[in-house]
């Protein structure tokens, strides 16, 4: 998954026509940076992706006619920040283990999709 969304967005930051700095092709940038991709559809699934200023890349999946989802990755965002990061008792790079977030994470995107 990393490669394929690396790629894609290199690739977009590099065609895209609003920027005058194009960089090259493959280079990393930084967090939340240069990059105007958003989502991909196939047959089968939509791909909707944003990564946050301090790299957290968030990610759903559904169905191919699913709209516009950049307000619901930002809210889900919002919800790690306030359930995961204010949480004193969860140390960055382990696995989640707050039941009020992954509950509210849940409800939330039980109600969107």
């Amino acid at each position: 998954m990393f490669g394929l969304l690396f790629s894609l967005k290199s690739f977009t930051a590099k065609m895209d026509p609003t920027s005058a700095d194009k960089g090259n092709l493959g280079v990393p940038q930084l967090p939340g940076q240069g990059c105007s991709f958003h989502s991909f559809r196939t047959n089968t699934y939509k791909l909707s992706f944003t990564e946050t200023p301090s790299g957290i890349k968030i990610i759903l999946v559904t169905h191919p006619r699913t709209g516009d989802l950049r307000d619901s990755l930002k809210y889900i965002y919002n919800l790690y920040v306030e359930y995961v990061v204010k949480n004193p008792l969860y140390s960055p790079g382990t696995p989640i283990r707050c039941e009020l977030f992954n509950t509210s994470l849940d409800q939330y995107v039980r109600s969107i999709l």
